[in-house]
């Protein structure tokens, strides 16, 4: 049997007013192929976080992805992946194998103000717990898991709304919206 190919993710997106790591798993075909996190036009993850933040999920797609990264920043919130490389063909963390960890307490040491990590899916957080989940780092800050942001429908994520309560719920004491557009 052929192996898959290896599969590496991206460099952490943090800075020193970090406060909430979004932890995906692995970066997804497109996104890789776009050099972006989350940059799949269909994966729900940047319209989550621009309606969570009050400047609306169609905001999101008017965007260039540097824009992005600076909205992201300037609400305090640090993105990477929980994996650094595994072996993956195609996108669905089913299908990795072979993961080799992302040193995710050296990150949190480097960047002290990040308290919350805000894993993105079921295989991020498994991984995280797994790998790290009994070192200080991890055991000294909230650990939460949403439901992924992948747009592939589950029996209980249909789309973009079904992700968007429960994301909403989960996250709205560690996020600050924007503040009021003018007129």
């Amino acid at each position: 049997m052929e192996k898959s190919p290896i599969v590496h993710s991206f460099p952490p997106i943090a800075d020193e007013q970090s406060r909430i790591l979004f932890l995906g798993s692995m970066p997804g075909v497109r996104s890789l192929e776009m050099n972006q996190y989350y940059g799949n036009p269909r994966n729900f993850f940047w319209r989550l976080l621009f309606e969570l933040l009050g400047e609306g999920a169609e905001r999101a797609a008017e965007t260039e992805y540097e824009e992005r990264l600076a909205f992201a920043r300037r609400h305090g919130i640090a993105m990477w992946d929980v994996i650094e490389a595994c072996n993956r063909p195609g996108s669905l963390d089913s299908d990795i194998r072979n993961a080799v960890p992302n040193e995710v307490p050296g990150l949190l040491r480097r960047y002290p103000n990040i308290q919350v990590i805000a894993c993105n899916g079921s295989k991020s957080h498994t991984e995280l717990l797994k790998q790290y989940g009994d070192t200080p780092e991890l055991r000294s800050r909230t650990v939460l898991r949403l439901p992924s942001s992948s747009p592939v429908p589950t029996p209980k994520f249909r789309g973009l709304e079904d992700r968007l309560a429960v994301w909403r719920e989960i996250l709205s004491p560690f996020l600050i919206p924007s503040a009021p557009k003018l007129d």
